[in-house]
């Protein structure tokens, strides 16, 4: 019996009427059997997430990526298709500082298979993490950013000569600017100290501990040209035990969390399971739940 030739297709767009039906239509025609299908509708905005098995396609396969993106075209909508044997993992830039927390976090999911993206380079604006990301096996590159135009101009030039699909500001402690940012639109994770919009801006922790606040969290988002007001991936919590607690307990309590909830928002993104829609992040229905049934690697 033929083994199974299974592919993802993902259809995002304005809701509109009879979208589920031509692209079924447009399948069954081909030979092209619907394994399973998830859809949803949020603000108007249409997500579907179907499993098809191509074994007994009709046709070549480039034609029928070529007709679905056609297809796509016509109802205003972005089609994306996932192949099992396409195996093209996303490009990732780590930015640091000088601390290491969230870049040994990443560098071990990166190395343990929990993040489907390949690092490339570790860019900063300090020496200080170098020895890290040797020690990884990772490219280290940093210019200093007491001149902070031509640090910019370097960075951007890096990532650049890179070719990166991700970058992950691993507490990178300066603010990036306009042109850098709409090089890589929504391809900018930040970790912020905080549950945004509460204690923006320096000193989260302090800030937490001095309101007397019993939960802080951390927050990952999507980095604009608005500081600590990009679209928020994740978010995550901590209890505070007033009066018993130091300042120093805060801050630990609360670098192992931007650690994990970083490293959660580069998951979802490497996995393709987000979309921003009118700047805020939603969840696609069934990619996740499709890739871990039959392990479909997303290009």
């Amino acid at each position: 019996m033929p083994q199974p030739v299974l592919a993802i297709v993902s259809v995002l767009g304005k809701d509109q009427k009879g979208v589920v039906a031509r692209f079924a239509t447009y399948m069954a025609e081909r030979g092209i059997n619907i394994e399973d299908i998830e859809q949803r509708v949020i603000r108007g905005f249409f997500l579907m997430d179907m499993l098809v098995d191509l074994k007994d396609l009709t046709g070549d396969l480039s034609e029928l990526i070529t007709g679905l993106l056609e297809l796509g075209k016509t109802l205003e909508m972005e089609v994306r298709v996932h192949l099992h044997s396409e195996k093209r993992k996303k490009r990732n830039a780590l930015l640091v500082s000088k601390e290491p927390h969230c870049l040994n976090r990443l560098i071990g999911d990166f190395a343990q298979g929990k993040l489907n993206g390949t690092p490339v380079v570790v860019l900063s604006n300090h020496s200080d993490l170098q020895p890290t990301a040797q020690a990884a096996g990772l490219g280290f590159e940093y210019f200093p950013s007491d001149d902070v135009e031509k640090h910019f101009d370097w960075l951007l030039a890096s990532l650049q000569r890179h070719a990166v699909d991700l970058i992950v500001l691993a507490r990178y402690m300066r603010i990036l600017p306009a042109k850098v940012v709409s090089a890589f639109k929504y391809k900018i994770i930040n970790i912020h100290p905080s549950l945004l919009p509460y204690f923006p801006g320096a000193a989260p922790y302090k800030q937490a501990y001095e309101s007397g606040v019993r939960v802080h969290g951390c927050t990952a988002h999507f980095v604009t040209e608005q500081l600590d007001e990009g679209p928020v991936i994740l978010q995550d919590v901590f209890h505070i035990n007033v009066g018993s607690d130091t300042l120093e307990d805060v801050k630990e309590k609360g670098l192992s969390l931007e650690a994990d909830v970083l490293s959660r928002a580069v998951q979802l993104f490497l996995d393709e399971e987000l979309v921003v829609v009118d700047d805020k992040v939603i969840f696609k229905p069934g990619i996740s739940r499709f890739m871990k049934n039959v392990g479909v690697s997303p290009r």
